[in-house]
C-alpha cells in the first residue's frame, strides 16, 4: 500500500504540473484523452498494490483454484458493470474501461480479502487468548 500511494503521489505531482501529458505523446488529442482518465489510475495505484501484494500471499499459499474462481466472479461482475456502464450510462468508452478495470481490482481485493482473513486461509491470526511463544 505504501508503494501504491507513493506512485500515485508521484503520478498527481506529474498530472498537476502537466509533465506527465507531454512525457506520453505531443499530439493534443491524445493529452485530452489521457488527461480524463489520469485521475482513475492514480487513484487505482493504492488498490492495485494491494490486489497484487494478496496475489502474492495467495500463490504463496498455493490457493491457485481459489484464484481462478475468484477471477472469474471478478471477471463476470466487471463484464456486467461494463454493459451497464456502457448501455446506460456515459457514453465515454475510455473512461468507462479504465472504471471497468478499477472495478475489476476491486472485486480481485474483496475476494482475497475473503480468502486471506477466513478461519482457514493462508494467513493464521492469533486468538487474543493465546500463549506467546516459547
Amino acid at each position: 500500500a505504501i508503494l501504491g500511494l507513493f506512485l500515485a503521489t508521484t503520478l498527481q505531482i506529474g498530472y498537476s504540473t502537466d509533465f506527465l501529458l507531454g512525457l506520453f505523446t505531443s499530439d493534443a488529442g491524445t493529452q485530452a484523452a489521457l488527461s480524463e482518465i489520469l485521475a482513475l489510475i492514480i487513484l487505482a495505484q493504492p488498490l492495485n498494490s494491494i490486489v497484487f501484494a494478496a496475489d502474492g500471499i495467495l500463490q504463496g499459499a498455493e490457493e491457485f483454484e481459489f484464484q481462478a474462481k475468484s477471477m472469474a466472479l471478478s471477471g463476470a461482475t466487471t463484464a456486467i458493470f461494463f454493459y451497464s456502464v456502457q448501455t446506460f450510462g456515459s457514453s465515454d468508452t475510455l473512461v468507462n474501461v479504465w472504471t471497468a478495470l478499477i472495478v475489476l481490482q476491486l472485486m480481485r481485493g474483496i475476494t482475497s480479502a475473503v480468502k486471506i482473513l477466513e478461519k482457514d486461509g493462508p494467513i493464521k491470526l492469533l486468538p487474543a487468548s493465546s500463549e506467546p511463544f516459547r
